[in-house]
C-alpha cells in the first residue's frame, strides 16, 4: 500500500526523496542490493541495529576518523614538544640538579598525554563533522510510519538528487522490491 501526496502544482515544497518501509533486515539489505545494482547511489538504510553487509550493499567508502585521529595525534605530540622546549629553553631557562635544559626524556609524560588528548578530539569532531552532526532534523522524520524506525521499522529511502530518480518510477519500484509504505517525502 503506497501512499502518495499530490504530485501536482500543490505541492507545499521541494521534495526530499522516497520513504519504504520493510518487513525485516533481510528484505531491507536485498532491496538496497537490487537498488544499488541497478545504478542508485543516493540510498539509505534505517533499522533498529545493525544489519551485517549493509556498508556493502550501500556502497560506502572506508571511513576517514582513522586518519583524523592520527592527524590529532600527531599533532598533539608535536604541539606538547614544541611547548615544553619553549618552556624549558626560551622562556624559563632553569637549571636543576645539571640536566639540560631540552630534556626530552622530561617531556614524555606530558607528551604521551597531550598525543591521546588530540587523538581523542580529533576523533570525536571528525566523527561529528563527517556524519554531518548535529543536525535536530532531517526530512526522513516527516514519514507516517518513520517512528517505528528505532524500535521494529525497516527503512530504506532514495533521495531525489539521485540522477536515476523519478517520482512514480521509484514507487513502483520499491513497491516491486517488497516496501510496504512507500511514501514520497517532501523536504
Amino acid at each position: 500500500m503506497s501512499t502518495i501526496p499530490a504530485l501536482g502544482p500543490d505541492r507545499v515544497g521541494p521534495l526530499y526523496g522516497a520513504l519504504a518501509r520493510f518487513a525485516g533486515p533481510v528484505e531491507l539489505l536485498d532491496a538496497v542490493r537490487r537498488l544499488h545494482a541497478l545504478g542508485y547511489d543516493r540510498l539509505d538504510a534505517y533499522s533498529p541495529f545493525p544489519i551485517h553487509g549493509m556498508d556493502q550493499a550501500l556502497g560506502l567508502k572506508r571511513s576517514k576518523v582513522p586518519v583524523l585521529t592520527l592527524a590529532g595525534g600527531l599533532f598533539g605530540a608535536a604541539f606538547a614538544q614544541t611547548l615544553q622546549w619553549y618552556q624549558s629553553t626560551r622562556a624559563y631557562p632553569l637549571i636543576t640538579a645539571g640536566k639540560p635544559l631540552n630534556s626530552a626524556e622530561a617531556f614524555v609524560p606530558i607528551t604521551f598525554e597531550t598525543t591521546i588528548l588530540y587523538a581523542a578530539f580529533g576523533a570525536v569532531f571528525g566523527m561529528l563533522a563527517l556524519n554531518g552532526l548535529p543536525r535536530l532534523y532531517h526530512p526522513v522524520f516527516r514519514g507516517k510510519s518513520f517512528a517505528r524506525a528505532s524500535t521494529d521499522g525497516f527503512f530504506l529511502s532514495v533521495e531525489a538528487r539521485d540522477p536515476l530518480f523519478d517520482r512514480r518510477e521509484i514507487v513502483a519500484l520499491l513497491e516491486a522490491l517488497g516496501g510496504t509504505e512507500v511514501e514520497l517525502i517532501e523536504r
